[in-house]
């Protein structure tokens, strides 16, 4: 499914979204495995070039105009082989339970499908976090442990839930400043 992807100069993006209710609908689950799909669409050049569309490796239910608290991540991972596995969920209600004090951030900054406007600095986010949340790919409640880039993504997509852009969080006075205790990635 293509969704529009709604801009960050709607007030509607900046709006806390509502826990999906339980138990979750046969709707809310498709909902979420559709946008782990308009992920996958993005990510495959032909289709991205064919519908115009930006690629993506999260999407949460506001950029697509549903203020509720769900998102879908799919982007590949590559180990020392390059060998290719994929980080995949589609999930309901995410939370975070557990962060570490470590930060993180990536060495050249983040984007984001609602933003079009290039905003230059770093992100420093938790370098660890453990997120329970009900997966509609496995239809169970799970938790997640995630590091680094994955951990990233992950808080990314859960700030969208709760009105915040990835440049909220960029240091105005020092767009570059370098947490000391925070890594780049």
């Amino acid at each position: 499914m293509l969704f529009k992807i709604v801009k960050d100069n709607k007030p509607s993006l900046r709006q806390k979204c509502v826990p999906v209710e339980v138990p979750y609908t046969k709707e809310d689950k498709e909902f979420v495995l559709e946008m782990v799909d308009y992920l996958k669409i993005s990510q495959d050049e032909q289709l991205k070039e064919k519908y115009k569309i930006r690629e993506g490796v999260g999407l949460a239910a506001p950029q697509v105009g549903r203020n509720i608290r769900a998102l879908a991540v799919h982007y590949p991972k590559y180990d020392q082989n390059d060998n290719v596995t994929y980080v995949t969920y589609a999930l309901l209600n995410p939370k975070i339970v557990s962060n570490s004090v470590k930060k993180v951030a990536l060495s050249n900054g983040e984007g984001c499908l609602s933003v079009d406007d290039d905003h230059q600095g770093y992100v420093y986010r938790y370098f660890k976090i453990i997120v329970k949340a009900f997966d509609a790919i496995q239809d169970k409640e799970i938790f997640i442990t995630a590091r680094g880039y994955d951990a990233i993504v992950l808080q990314h997509e859960l700030d969208h839930l709760d009105g915040i852009l990835y440049y909220d969080h960029i240091n105005k006075k020092d767009p570059f400043y370098k947490d000391p205790s925070g890594q780049l990635i």
